[in-house]
Order: C-alpha cells, then structure tokens, then sequence
C-alpha cells in the first residue's frame, strides 16, 4: 500500500513563510508519477495549487501564488515540497499532497491527508 504524508502546516503571520513536505512510501511509484499540491477549505472544492513532472521539467502554479511559492521534488528521496512565502491570510487551508499518475494509464492516484496552514493577518 502507497503512503502519502504530508508535514511542515503550522499558523504564522501575513508575510511569513513555511515550508511543507511530502513523503511517499513508494520510491517507484514516486518516480513514475506527477506530483501536486492541492489546497481545500471549508466549504470549497480543493483547488490545485502547484504541480510538478516526474522529471521537473514541467512546473505549473494557480495565478493566486505564482512569485511566492516553489515546487520541488527529490525523486531520490521520494518527496515533494512547496516552499510558501509572504504567506497572506487566504492561503489559509488544508493543503493536500497528490501522486498523479500519467493521463491515459489505469493507474489510481494517491493523495495524502492534508495538514493545515493557518495565516493571521
């Protein structure tokens, strides 16, 4: 069974930064799979944030955070990480880690199962 696990969610001010990391438990998967961050809160349907290809060469980010958070993954380590700065009070959500498998393959998706952001004003 494939684990996704999410870390690094906290509460800090507007302007300040966190870190959050993604571990999958599977190195092959990992490597054979797109990976994303979603974000969800209540009441809202889960927005993709920022996504990243199995080789990194293709990054693509939500308008709401492009020039403030990065994308990146250690196919090496398994993980995937979203470095988020000059945090603002509506990136405030459960953000959720997503292994998404290649369009067209009958391979399921995996997801983590979230850790909170919280960003005061």
């Amino acid at each position: 069974q494939v684990h996704v696990v999410e870390s690094g969610g906290g509460s800090v001010q507007a302007g300040g930064s966190l870190r959050l990391s993604c571990a999958v438990s599977d190195l092959i998967i990992f490597s054979h799979y797109r990976m994303a961050w979603y974000r969800q809160t209540p009441g809202s349907q889960r927005e993709l944030v920022a996504f990243i290809s199995m080789s990194s060469t293709q990054i693509k980010y939500a308008d709401s955070v492009k020039g403030r958070f990065t994308i990146s993954r250690d196919n090496a380590k398994s993980t995937v990480t979203l470095q988020m700065n000059d945090l603002k009070p509506e990136d405030t959500a459960t953000y959720y880690c997503k292994a998404d498998p290649i369009p067209g393959t009958s391979d399921r998706p995996f997801w983590g199962r979230g850790t909170l952001v919280s960003v005061s004003a």
